[in-house]
């Protein structure tokens, strides 16, 4: 089935040669076509141009976007959204003075959604996840990464991620999986992390590799949770079962965790709220992709991730959510996107292309997805009627989409 979008006041993320990233300077320039017309055929998109151009062009479906901007859905490459159920009541303790840190330390935080996911059945998890998946597609993201990391027992952690995988077989959207069982140490090895390491290494990641679970394995390298030496070894036993590195660093502290995962070819560093001199210069000399979560920072009132400094030193940047129960109960991608241009000073062109075509890479998918290129998967945010791009930041309380289409199928 054909469908030829017409009118488009403003085509956005239009790339004629595939790029898989943009990095530094290049970030500032969103390629763009006004009063333009794109042509998808099934799930693909065919053509695209302006609308002198679109001369007996027939289609199935023809739909008019007068007054409204076209461009790739949101890649989110950082998400935890297979959970059971919330934890409202550590947001209501935050407010009361106590830190993420102090709720950890109670038995709270992860450990919280640990203790939930093991006592709740796998139908009843994927239909808590499902319910959260429907809503982020509606809100514009067409391709999503969830990690595990909430189970911390073998028999959890697979649950998780054969949610992930169930997930991925029901819905048009791309899903990518990862292992994250590096996410805390359980209550039974907290005086014994090295055996919880040791399983994590010699039980799970060998389960997870042979039953194709996972792309990636993730670890939480930070103060209080998992090491250098620790992550290192995660790392480095994961890719010998094939999984490619992924990893949640300088949430908290900075400490070598990025050069770690640069050492190791992770394919993106995730957080960075944190940074020195050092960590930029490991960034520099490598293709790992920095993710910055703006949401998280924003809930959790720390620091946002120096954004403006990382492009100013020509590197790449994405944008994610971090959707998750403890410190971003949000998957909202505009919301990212409004966060990073008001909070992290990025530009709006910066912004879309961190949340399109970054973020695509920062999932190893962006051949394929994060922009407007022939032979790329029809992904596509319909907004209404706007008066420029600037204005899907700028108003950040309003709902902009008016229509998302992911494989070419309206969602």
């Amino acid at each position: 089935m054909t469908t030829l979008i017409t009118n488009i006041k403003e085509l956005l993320q239009v790339r004629e040669t595939n790029v898989l990233k943009v990095s530094g300077k290049d970030m500032k320039h969103l390629p763009t076509i006004k009063n333009a017309y794109l042509l998808i055929d099934d799930d693909t998109i065919i053509g695209f141009g302006t609308m002198k151009d679109c001369i007996n062009i027939e289609a199935d479906t023809v739909i008019n976007a007068t007054g409204k901007l076209v461009l790739p859905t949101w890649c989110d490459s950082h998400t935890h959204i297979v959970y059971a159920g919330n934890r409202e009541q550590e947001f209501v303790d935050r407010i009361n003075g106590l830190t993420y840190a102090d709720i950890a330390n109670r038995g709270g935080g992860i450990l919280n959604s640990a203790k939930k996911l093991q006592q709740t059945s796998e139908a009843d998890l994927y239909e808590q996840s499902k319910d959260r998946l429907i809503q982020v597609m509606k809100l514009g993201t067409g391709a999503i990464e969830i990690k595990s990391g909430y189970g911390l027992t073998v028999e959890a952690e697979l649950k998780m991620l054969r949610v992930i995988k169930r997930l991925k077989q029901d819905f048009p959207i791309k899903v990518k999986a990862t292992l994250l069982a590096a996410h805390a140490v359980p209550k039974e090895y907290i005086d014994n992390k090295e055996g919880f390491v040791n399983l994590v290494i010699n039980e799970l990641i060998p389960k997870v590799a042979d039953q194709q679970l996972a792309k990636y394995i993730d670890v939480f390298c930070e103060k209080g949770y998992f090491d250098l030496n620790d992550t290192e070894r995660i790392l480095k036993a994961g890719k010998l079962h094939g999984l490619i590195p992924k990893i949640h660093v300088n949430q908290f502290n900075a400490f070598g965790g990025i050069e770690i995962a640069v050492n190791n070819q992770a394919l993106s560093v995730d957080h960075l709220e944190e940074l020195n001199k050092n960590d930029i210069e490991c960034l520099k000399n490598s293709e790992t992709m920095p993710v910055a979560l703006p949401s998280c920072s924003y809930f959790l009132s720390i620091p946002y991730t120096p954004g403006r400094r990382l492009i100013d030193a020509g590197l790449p940047l994405a944008l994610a959510t971090d959707y998750n129960p403890g410190s971003t109960p949000s998957g909202n991608m505009n919301f990212v996107l409004s966060t990073a241009c008001i909070k992290m000073k990025l530009t709006p062109e910066e912004a879309i292309n961190a949340a399109t075509i970054n973020g695509a890479y920062a999932m190893g998918i962006s051949n394929m997805y994060g922009s407007i290129t022939r032979g790329k998967k029809a992904n596509i945010i319909i907004t209404k009627a706007v008066p420029s791009y600037a204005f899907l930041p700028y108003a950040f309380g309003d709902n902009h989409i008016e229509t998302v289409i992911i494989n070419g199928q309206i969602i």
